[in-house]
C-alpha cells in the first residue's frame, strides 16, 4: 500500500496556519481572508460499521476535509491508519490548496480518513471499509465536488472499489470521481512515478540556480517508499550520484555512490533495503553526513533546531509533508542554504492527478509521454516562479510558496463576495 508516514504531529495546523497569515499579509488581504481560510469549509466526520470476517461487526471513525471550493471542487488522498485524526485531514486539506494554488490547478485542498491498521486486516475486511466510507460520505463528493486519490496505506485497488461504490450509488460509470486509478479503468498513465519525477525536476531547477549540474550531483535520500526508490533510480538514470539511503533500519552511506539498480531490486515491499547491511548510520548521523542535496522523503521533523546547524547539504529538497520545522528553515535560510518547501517539491502526484481527471472528463488518454512532459512544464514554471518570488522579495522559498499558493483562493473568494 501506500507510504508509510505516519500522523502528523499535534500542532502541524497551528504553524501552518502561521505562515498562511503572513503570506495573506504581505499580500495585502486582511483578517477576515486569514479567517475564512485558517481551517477547511467542512469537516464530515462518519462512523462506519464493517462486518469483519469473525462476523462481528467492527465501528470504525472517518472524515473527510474540503479546504475551500472557491475556484472549483476540491481534491485530495484518503488515508487508512491508526493515527489519522481530525486536526491531520485539516492540515493536510490546506496544505493541498497550497500545491493546487501553486500549479494553478481548478481545485481546492481536500483531505480524508479512516481510523485504522489495514496491515492487520483482510483484503475482505479493508473492501468492505473502503465501500463504507464512500457511502457514509456520497452526499459531499464527486467529479464536480470532491475528487479522492491515494494517501498513506491505500492503493489503485482501493480507489477501484471505492469508484464501483461511488457508480452503483450514482447507477452510472463515474471515473472522474476519483483519482489514483488502475489504468484498465481510467487511470492515467505516469501516476505511479509521478511525485517522485516532480521532486527529480525541482532538484535540477533548483540546483541549477545555485550554479550546480545534475551530472555528479551528490544526493541523500531519507525514506526508501515508492516515492525515495523511484526517485533514487531517476536521478541515477539522469547522472547525479546517490550517496546515501535511509530507512526504518537507518542509513547507508558511500561518498563514492551507492549501487541504486542493486538497491532497488533488493527493497521490499515496505521500501526496506538497510538491513541488508551490517554498517548501518542512525537516523541522526545520516541526516548530517555530506552532500549536495538532501531529500527528506520518510517523516515530519526531521529537521529541527536540534540538528539544523550540523546539516551540510547545500541544498534540502522536501519530498515528504513538513520534514523541516518552520524554525529550522529560517535557520538554513539565514546559512544560505535553499530549501524547496513541501507543497512545491510533491506536488507531482496531484498535477498528474489533475491529468487523470481531465482525461476522464474527456474521454481521451495520453500515453506517458506526454503526461511527463506536461508535468515537467507545470513544475518548472512552478519552481522559478515561487523561487523568482522569494529571491525577488528576500523571503524564505517556504514563504513565497504560500504566497503564491495562497493568492488565487483569497482572489476568488473576494470576486465571490464572500469576504
Amino acid at each position: 500500500m501506500g507510504a508509510n508516514q505516519p500522523a502528523l504531529s499535534e500542532g502541524v495546523m497551528v504553524s501552518t496556519q502561521k505562515v498562511i497569515h503572513e503570506a495573506l499579509e504581505r499580500l495585502g488581504y486582511g483578517e477576515s481572508y486569514f479567517e475564512l481560510l485558517k481551517e477547511p469549509l467542512r469537516l464530515l466526520t462518519v462512523r462506519i460499521p464493517v462486518r469483519m470476517d469473525d462476523g462481528q461487526v467492527k465501528v470504525f471513525t472517518g472524515y473527510r476535509a474540503q479546504h475551500t471550493d472557491a475556484v472549483g471542487p476540491t481534491k485530495g488522498g484518503i488515508r487508512f491508519h491508526p493515527s489519522v485524526t481530525a486536526e491531520e485531514v485539516s492540515a493536510l486539506s490546506l496544505w493541498m490548496t497550497l500545491k493546487c494554488g501553486i500549479f494553478d490547478l481548478p481545485y481546492g485542498g481536500g483531505k480524508g480518513g479512516i481510523i485504522c491498521d489495514p496491515r492487520t486486516m483482510s483484503l475482505g475486511e479493508v473492501e468492505r471499509l473502503a465501500r463504507g466510507y464512500v457511502r457514509a460520505i456520497s452526499q459531499i463528493v464527486g467529479p464536480n465536488k470532491d475528487i479522492p486519490a491515494p494517501d498513506v496505506y491505500t492503493n489503485a485497488q482501493i480507489m477501484a472499489w471505492m469508484l464501483d461504490e461511488y457508480s452503483r450509488i450514482r447507477e452510472y460509470d463515474s471515473p472522474g470521481f476519483i483519482t489514483g486509478k488502475p489504468l484498465a479503468i481510467g487511470g492515467s498513465q505516469g501516476r505511479e512515478k509521478a511525485t517522485s519525477l516532480g521532486v527529480a525536476i525541482s532538484i535540477r531547477e533548483a540546483a541549477a540556480q545555485q550554479g550546480m549540474a545534475m551530472k555528479g550531483l551528490k544526493v541523500c535520500i531519507q525514506g526508501f517508499g515508492n516515492v525515495g526508490s523511484h526517485l533514487a533510480e531517476i536521478l541515477d538514470q539522469w547522472g547525479a550520484i546517490i550517496v546515501g539511503v535511509s530507512d526504518v533500519h537507518g542509513g547507508i552511506y558511500d561518498e563514492k555512490g551507492l549501487d541504486v539498480p542493486y538497491l532497488l531490486d533488493r527493497r521490499d515491499s515496505f521500501g526496506s533495503v538497510t538491513n541488508l547491511f551490517s554498517k548501518r548510520l542512525t537516523t541522526a548521523e545520516y541526516l548530517v553526513q555530506p552532500c549536495d542535496v538532501l531529500v527528506p522523503a520518510a517523516l515530519e521533523n526531521q529537521i529541527t533546531m536540534d540538528n539544523v546547524d550540523r546539516i551540510q547539504a547545500k541544498l534540502i529538497v522536501e519530498a515528504a509533508n513538513g520534514p523541516t520545522t518552520l524554525e529550522a528553515s529560517d535557520r538554513l535560510h539565514e546559512r544560505g542554504v535553499l530549501v524547496v518547501p513541501d507543497v512545491l517539491a510533491n506536488a507531482g502526484g496531484v498535477t498528474v492527478s489533475y491529468f487523470e481527471w481531465v482525461q476522464n472528463n474527456q474521454g481521451y488518454y495520453w500515453t506517458e509521454e506526454e503526461v511527463n512532459s506536461k508535468l515537467e512544464s507545470k513544475m518548472v514554471e512552478a519552481v522559478h516562479k515561487v523561487l523568482g518570488l522569494a529571491k525577488s522579495r528576500s523571503i524564505t522559498p517556504r514563504l513565497a510558496a504560500y504566497m503564491v499558493g495562497v493568492q488565487k483562493y483569497a482572489e476568488a473568494s473576494r470576486l465571490r463576495g464572500w469576504v
